[in-house]
């Protein structure tokens, strides 16, 4: 049972209320000041506060602003109960936080309609509860008995006498099922269901027609009006009871649907004339019909209302004084949020080009003020009635093309993955022929090579005498080319490898790798000053053969670019992060310009000639093919004649 929180000052809207929320089964805790309704909240959670503006100890806004900034109380609705007077009290109420206001004189059966819609949609994410069925029939025996039996097989049940009130409390209640006797005083049970049928947010709620005629007439009556299954009454209970579980196992109620507002529930609607007499007419006589009535007396006040506050229709006058009724109407669907709004016009002029301009400008429908207000309720219940099922067949339209959109983005990501999965194979495959080839072109120019070489060596060692000078620099030249051709192909062999050989990652101690490739290379380097300083390295998961090539280039490179230094100083340090370990080697060499950094890791791309330094060009792109098999990244850092640093960064392993 909820809890509800009625704070009034008087005595007679207190017990009013509670009893209007009593027979709703509502709990009612009365409050006549601010201070009693602090006394009642450290008594336990409520579902909803019933705040009066004036109390005789505190502002009822600034209550409001107490409870919405209490954490016990800040997500708990407030309906706002006071006087129609001031339409400002109306807006700075609503713009306070209050979840709903109702003007005074109220209704009370409105009061309670609005606070379990408020309810219902405030707990619309809280565990789902026990299915609730609503028993409509106009005997007791019967009626208890099958309540108990539902009850009893852990349903919540909830009853009703007339068919009239099986649609009102179906409203209300929104039910996970209805069971509605044949024969009722009033409207019968076919009427019932149909009309459930006629209500967008009703539609969908299973209805099973209990008679006790035996006639097969009544039976096909009762499923044409929409029933979804029919049971006599002289069968068991648990008959009833298994044709129920059945039509609720069938049942494809949308969860949207339990947010669409019915015919039957609780309308507001907004009437805005600048005749005081004229508003309580016309408010009163709808307020007869079950609406909510908020008054406005000018376009000002109108479109000030609809700035923080939803109506289901908007009943306005042609002629006002300040802002007219037609540029109210244009106001009003100018914005995109209002411009679905039923808009109604009413005018004591009788006039056609009156009603082609406000329908030109967006009016739904043209009404001649009159005493009779027999016509204006038909109209305004069409207009419901049409907005209803514009909004449900909007809502359809929306998911469907939200199922379309999603079905549309299946389908190109599928053709996405299936088209990359192709262009990633045939790159494969396209890769694998160039390195042959190129593997294959390699192997075939080393042996003419050593051809040259070996007869230049020969004409080099035994036709000396015979060979001048200069002959004898040609022969030095072309040995010399032969030589740095050799190295070419060598290097692009070890290249080509790099890309087919097979990986076998291992735990690395990086510190002693790096140690020992300085320490072999140093040997190399005789008589050179060379200052190698290794931070404290993490270990790498990677293949060993390919990291021992990645420092032999990299530290190889910082040795030879340093060679004009009197000492050469080299320092590999490591940083970790969350995701990868950065190993840096730094040197004070010639360094180069940044302009030229992208062409660094490219094979046969130089920023140094050969006069300079002796190279290929192929040895940063082995580093940078090696660490990219590895799923990482590389890059440099330098400045002309200030040093350069070679970054690689390698995943880290998951612990």
């Amino acid at each position: 049972m909820h809890r509800v929180m009625i704070v009034d000052d008087s005595l007679t809207v207190r017990m009013d209320l509670q009893a209007a929320f009593a027979a709703a089964g509502f709990e009612a805790e009365l409050c006549e000041n601010a201070d009693r309704y602090r006394e009642a909240l450290s008594k336990g959670p409520f579902a909803l506060v019933v705040l009066d503006l004036l109390l005789p100890d505190a502002d009822g806004l600034d209550l409001l602003k107490e409870i919405k900034s209490n954490p016990r109380s800040a997500s708990v609705p407030v309906m706002l109960l006071s006087t129609e007077a001031e339409v400002r009290n109306r807006v700075k109420g609503l713009k306070t936080g209050a979840d709903e206001y109702i003007g005074k004189p109220y209704d009370a059966a409105y009061v309670v309609a609005r606070a379990k819609e408020i309810v219902r949609r405030a707990s619309a994410a809280s565990a789902e509860s026990a299915p609730t069925i609503l028993v409509v029939d106009d005997s007791p025996t019967f009626r208890e008995s099958l309540k108990s039996a539902l009850e009893a097989a852990g349903y919540r049940v909830v009853v009703a006498e007339s068919g009239e009130e099986g649609l009102h409390k179906a409203a209300d209640e929104r039910p996970s099922a209805m069971i509605v006797d044949g024969v009722l005083p009033g409207i019968d049970g076919s009427t019932v269901i149909r009309r459930m049928r006629e209500d967008v947010a009703l539609r969908r709620v299973p209805c099973l027609l209990l008679t006790a005629s035996e006639e097969r007439s009544g039976e096909v009556s009762a499923l044409r009006a929409g029933a979804d299954a029919y049971v006599r009454k002289e069968e068991r209970i648990e008959v009833i009871l298994a044709r129920l579980a059945a039509v609720l196992r069938s049942a494809k109620t949308p969860a949207a649907l339990g947010q669409t507002s019915g015919l039957l529930g609780p309308k507001r609607i907004l009437a805005v004339d600048d005749s005081p007499t004229y508003l309580h007419q016309l408010s009163d006589e709808l307020r007869e019909e079950g609406y909510e009535v908020i008054q406005a007396r000018s376009g000002e006040e109108a479109l000030e209302l609809l700035a923080v506050q939803a109506v289901d229709c908007i009943l306005l006058d042609l002629l006002m004084p300040g802002m007219s009724g037609q540029e109210t109407c244009r106001q009003i669907k100018s914005r995109p949020e209002r411009r679905d709004i039923p808009l109604i016009m009413l005018t004591a002029l009788d006039e056609r080009d009156a009603m082609l301009e406000g329908i030109r400008l967006g009016a739904d429908d043209y009404i001649t003020k009159s005493g009779d207000f027999e016509v204006l309720r038909a109209r305004l219940g069409a207009q419901l009635r049409r907005k209803q099922f514009e909004d449900e067949n909007r809502r359809i339209r929306e998911e469907l093309l939200r199922k379309e959109l999603v079905e549309a983005e299946a389908r190109v990501s599928k053709q996405l993955a299936e088209t990359r999965a192709e262009l990633l194979a045939e790159l494969e495959k396209k890769n694998k022929e160039l390195e042959a080839f190129s593997y294959s072109v390699s192997h075939d120019l080393r042996a003419p090579l050593r051809a040259i070489d070996g007869f230049c060596q020969v004409l080099e060692e035994e036709s000396a005498p015979r060979l001048d000078d200069e002959g004898k620099r040609h022969l030095r030249v072309v040995r010399e080319n032969a030589r740095r051709m050799g190295e070419l192909i060598d290097d692009l062999l070890a290249f080509s490898r790099m890309g087919r050989q097979a990986m076998q990652p291992t735990r690395i101690d990086m510190e002693k790798l790096a140690t020992d490739v300085f320490e072999a290379l140093r040997s190399e380097s005789p008589g050179r000053a060379i200052r190698f300083q290794v931070e404290k390295l993490p270990p790498a998961q990677a293949d060993l053969p390919m990291m021992r090539q990645v420092l032999i280039n990299l530290l190889s490179n910082s040795i030879k670019y340093t060679a004009p230094r009197a000492t050469a100083e080299i320092a590999m340090k490591a940083k970790e992060t969350a995701e990868e370990t950065v190993y840096s080697i730094r040197d004070n060499g010639v360094g180069f310009d940044m302009q030229y950094s992208h062409k660094l890791f490219g094979v046969f791309q130089r920023l140094h000639s050969n006069d300079e330094f002796a190279g290929t060009g192929v040895g940063l792109a082995i580093v940078h093919r090696i660490i990219e098999r590895h799923g990482g990244r590389v890059w440099a850092e330098g400045k002309p004649d200030r040093g350069a640093v070679f970054y690689f960064a390698l995943k880290r392993e998951p612990a």
